[in-house]
Parts: structure tokens; sequence; C-alpha cells
């Protein structure tokens, strides 16, 4: 069998959320499979780190798809034309998006619905592309995996999509995310906050992430008497005018720091060596980083909206992320309660139990292997 794959977001120093489902889920079905052949679609050149093994063969598709109208560009063009030169027997699009007009089967990963909630959170041009195109590409995939029970549910109810159509594939951990001794705890610390110890918030800064209220309630537990940082671990790609507004006039300022986009490994020093991960999104399909602190030994004050409390379970401090005060009060708590603190560490060990990169893989293949075999198929329900 020749398998598709959109690999467009795995690109070098730029691997994060949806770009880490895609490569630890792949890294794994590819080696698994070695009877198969997998072509891999990027936008751009490919580093050789993306070709998993030798059943992979790399092939660059035209445009870039770097923008909405590129996005269609690529998929209903160059992808269009891709698949069928290429011969694919099955597609699979970890990142959500395929092509409408192609008459290969697809596995189409959609991770949340965000942008449907919230679309004053993604930009004009962005928006428009994701309430036009995801309806129908939902439509159009034989089978939709999905993230969490939650993010299938709500793919069902607002997509009008069979639940039976619809399978959860969590996410997992990578290999790279574990405990780190005390000694090195302190270095960590000593680098970057100078020895004090800081809550960490870990991805892409961004409305969605709730930045705006990280900071301020950051700035509220600083004038309640308490010492500690504040770090952002990722990049500040969607940094906006309402949290620069914020950030300008907080009293603590400097007392916040940003590292920008960090290795895997640095990024597990970071978080291990936190008192707490902040975590209050306002809306998640999964929340990765919510499992790394579990990996890490770390406790994690996220929200009791969307996804959160599925894979938080009983390990993690929920709160209103449209509340200051709750949030506020979740860092006291944590901060104060040397109990509650390793409490939380040691259920979060074993909620961790529950998500495996290598299960998931497994389970997505299956459905690969599942449509291979699939004989019926509207090739022109794309509407």
């Amino acid at each position: 069998m020749r398998i598709g794959v959109n690999t467009r977001l795995l690109i070098k120093g730029k691997i994060d959320g949806i770009a880490w489902f895609s490569h630890e889920i792949l890294k794994r079905m590819v080696a698994a499979h070695p009877e198969h052949e997998f072509v891999f679609f990027f936008d751009r050149p490919c580093p050789q780190e993306f070709i998993f093994a030798p059943n992979v063969r790399p092939v660059i598709v035209r445009p870039p798809a770097r923008h909405p109208f590129l996005w269609f560009l690529f998929f209903e063009i160059g992808m269009r034309r891709a698949l069928k030169r290429e011969k694919i027997d099955v597609f699979f699009s970890p990142d959500g998006w395929l092509c409408l007009g192609s008459k290969v089967k697809t596995l189409l990963v959609i991770h949340d619905l965000n942008f449907v909630h919230y679309p004053q959170f993604s930009p004009f041009w962005s928006r428009w592309y994701y309430r036009i195109f995801f309806p129908r590409f939902a439509r159009k995939a034989v089978k939709i995996g999905t993230v969490s029970q939650f993010s299938k549910n709500d793919i069902a109810q607002c997509y009008n999509i069979d639940l039976d159509k619809i399978c959860v594939a969590y996410n997992g951990v990578a290999e790279n995310f574990h405990e780190i001794s005390e000694s090195r705890k302190t270095t960590v610390r000593e680098k970057i906050t100078q020895g004090i110890p800081y809550f960490v918030f870990v991805g892409t800064a961004s409305k969605r992430k709730n930045v705006a209220r990280i900071l301020l309630a950051f700035e509220a537990f600083c004038q309640a008497g308490h010492r500690a940082k504040l770090v952002f671990a990722g990049r500040k790609k969607y940094w906006d005018g309402e949290m620069n507004a914020v950030y300008q006039n907080m009293q603590f300022q400097n007392d916040v720091v940003f590292t920008g986009y960090l290795s895997a490994k640095d990024m597990n020093e970071v978080l291990s060596s936190a008192l707490a991960l902040l975590y209050p999104s306002v809306f998640e399909g999964f929340g990765i980083p919510i499992i790394e602190a579990f990996t890490c030994g770390v406790p994690v004050i996220t929200s009791d909206t969307s996804s959160m409390p599925e894979v938080g379970g009983d390990a993690v401090m929920l709160v209103n992320p449209f509340s200051v005060e709750e949030i506020t009060t979740a860092m006291q708590t944590v901060f104060q309660d040397e109990n509650l603190h390793k409490e939380l560490i040691f259920k979060g060990k074993k909620q961790l139990q529950l998500f495996s990169w290598d299960k998931s893989a497994k389970d997505l293949w299956k459905e690969i292997e599942n449509l291979s075999d699939c004989d019926c198929y509207d090739l022109y329900d794309t509407v």
C-alpha cells in the first residue's frame, strides 16, 4: 500500500502543538510498517531528520502553504496533482486539511474546533477559510480522528457528523520529557530566573491561551507578597495589543521571563524546574503541556472548560479561565501548600498512564488499513 501523508507542518525548529502530533505518530507508524511505502508531502525542502525510515519518500508540493489563499492552491491544485501522480492509495492528514477535489480515501485528524467557538482569536482570512472549508473537510473524509472525547462530541455536534465516523487517538508525551535531578533543577533556575521559583506557561502566546489573564493573575499573586517569577516557554507569535498593554502596565513586569522557542531538551528542563505549570487556556482540544508536566513531576493549574478536565482528571487544579481571581488563588494554593503540591504530582503520574503515542499510532494505523479495504466512498460528498 502507498500512503500519502500531509507533512507540511514538519518544519525544522518549529515543532510544537499539531506538528508534535504529526511527528510522534508518523515516527512510530512508518517504523512499524516497513512493508508499506509512505510518501511525505512537504511544501518546502525537507530536513533529513523527518525521513523517519527507509520506506519514507519526501515529495515537495507547490506552492508553499503559508497563507489562506496559498492553502487553497496547495491542497486543491498542488496536492490533488501529487496524489494522482504518486498513485496514492490512502491519504493521511494529521493537521485537519485535505484535498476536496481528490478521489483518494482520506483519514483526517481534526484536533479541535476552537475557531468555531472563538473565531475572534484567529486572523480574519484564516477565520474565513476555516468557516468555509473545515465543514467540507469533515464531510469529505472517510474517517475522522481527533484527540479527545470532548473534541469527538464537538465535531459531531458542530458539523452534524455521525459519531461512528470519528475515532479518538489521544496525544502522548515525547521521549525527551522526563524528570531531572534536583541539582539540575537548581542550575536551570539559576540560569533563567536567578534561582527564584517560577510558574511556567508552555506554548505559543496567543489570545486563546489566555495570556492577558495569566499576566493579571501573576501580578495579583506578586502584589499579595509572594516571591516568584513567571516564565513563558515558547514563541510570542500571536502577541497582540491587549497582551502588550497588560504587560506594559505591570508593576512586576521584570519578573516575567520570555524564553522564545525552545528545543525539546530545553523545554523539558524548563518545565521540570518549575513549581507549577500555569495553563488556564480558554479552549483546548487536548492540551499536551498538561501531560508533559505530569511526566516532569510538576503540578498543573488548568481550565475547567473543553477537554482539559478530561485530560487532567483529578490530578490538576481546575479554574475558571475567565476569572483572574480563581487563577491567582490557585497559584497561591500551589505555592503555599506543600502537601497538595506532592499530591498533584503523585496523581499526575497515575493519570499519565492513560496516554501513549504508541497506542495512538496503532489505533490510527488500524483506521488506515480499514480505509484501504473500503469500497463504498462518495467521491463527490464535498459540500
